[in-house]
């Protein structure tokens, strides 16, 4: 199993479209319900800052979140979005519940 944790700060100006392409790839996610990952985003209080993490399953033939049409849009100029660049970093899941 890899888990992935990406961490980055919007502009405060786009922090609210950076929610809706988020919520694209959701929306999209409960339409095709892709197998083989777990995927979460965060919207930390300070209204800008942004988590997600990833955690790719041990099956056989994962789908790939890269492969959704929303998240390809919604990764397309994050960088204009951002004060602060996306930082992604593997993570070990020390413990977990539900």
């Amino acid at each position: 199993m890899t888990t992935i944790v990406v961490r980055y700060q919007t502009k405060a100006e786009r922090a609210g479209e950076n929610q809706q392409l988020i919520e694209a790839v959701f929306a999209e996610l409960d339409e095709l319900q892709p197998e083989g990952f777990t995927y979460k985003v965060f919207r930390l209080d300070d209204g800008v800052s942004f988590v997600h993490v990833m955690i790719e399953h041990d099956i056989e033939h994962p789908d790939s979140l890269q492969d959704l049409a929303a998240f390809q849009s919604f990764v397309a100029h994050i960088d204009e979005r951002c004060d602060v660049v996306p930082l992604a970093m593997g993570a070990t899941i020390v413990g977990g519940y539900r």
